[in-house]
């Protein structure tokens, strides 16, 4: 499908909100802690959705497929959400962008395993690249002791793996619903079920107007309207095409930590990110061998 301008603008505009998501969880992961803020980012992000989902009377659609939909919240939201935020404790925005972009690694290795789907061999050389990629990103800094960073990658690598099953299981059980029927129940839903340990984990001290304006847009910007953009995307040009963001979120993300954190972006990360997203294009078959003429 060749996409329209219009198509490849919404991309970028999607590219960009979510490489600043991980400037937002770096201002105010320290001050809320993982879980309290990934609460804030869902509970908001799904009291501005409401109100457009109940204008297009798609409530029923919440009550008619709410088991679904918590699966999806659960491994869409509120795990991943939590997990980069922990992330964000100790690791740069560039190299926490740089592990999401595994996502379709992980999805295309679940879609074989669970979904059966034949892996050619590209796909096959793409996978063994992308996590070669991961390994030599990681190989330095993947440190347990403390202070190390060895489990902030590990949280990133996982949340990476939780997109790629909820992104197969979305297309196996809720291709027929509204997309922003799926942005407002994955958000709700995971609100709810954060909702008691976000409770029991607040902070003792008022965080700080830059944690709460951090919050705020993660919530409002990089949930709630790029849910819209990414669901949208999906219907109108299908789900290979929209994968397509993920290639471009890494260079947000460290334009935008550079700009606003003075964040480095060194030569090896370039090299792992250029290996990652290599190994990624051919996973996901957006490079592909041409068949031989006649």
């Amino acid at each position: 499908m060749k996409l329209k301008p219009a198509d490849l603008l919404e991309l970028c505009t999607l590219a960009a909100i979510w490489g600043a998501s991980f400037l937002f969880m770096r201002l105010g992961a320290h001050e809320f802690g993982p879980v309290v803020l990934a609460a804030l980012r869902v509970g908001i992000a799904s009291l501005a959705l409401l109100p457009l989902l109940a204008l297009r009377q798609g409530l029923t659609e919440l009550r008619s497929h709410a088991r679904p939909l918590c699966v999806v919240a659960l491994l869409n939201s509120a795990l991943p959400f939590a997990l980069f935020s922990y992330a964000a404790l100790s690791i740069s925005a560039g190299l926490s962008s740089i592990l999401n972009a595994t996502t379709p690694l992980w999805g295309a290795l679940v879609a074989w395993v669970w979904l059966r789907q034949g892996l050619t061999p590209l796909r096959v050389l793409g996978l063994l690249l992308g996590f070669a990629g991961v390994v030599f990103l990681a190989w330095e800094q993947a440190t347990f002791k403390p202070g190390g960073s060895g489990f902030a990658l590990l949280a990133c690598l996982l949340a990476a793996l939780s997109y790629g099953i909820a992104a197969n299981y979305t297309k196996k059980r809720l291709s027929g619903v509204s997309p922003l029927a799926v942005a407002t129940g994955s958000q709700l839903y995971a609100a709810l079920m954060l909702a008691g340990p976000a409770a029991l984990l607040w902070p003792a001290a008022m965080p700080s107007a830059k944690a709460w304006g951090g919050a705020l847009m993660l919530a409002l910007l990089c949930s709630a309207l790029a849910y819209i953009l990414f669901f949208r995307l999906m219907a109108r040009i299908g789900p290979t095409n929209t994968i397509a963001v993920t290639f471009l979120i890494p260079g947000f993300a460290v334009l935008w930590g550079w700009l606003f954190l003075g964040e480095a972006f060194t030569l090896r990360m370039a090299f792992g990110c250029a290996i990652v997203l290599l190994g990624t294009a051919l996973a996901v078959e957006l490079i592909r061998r041409r068949a031989p003429a006649g």
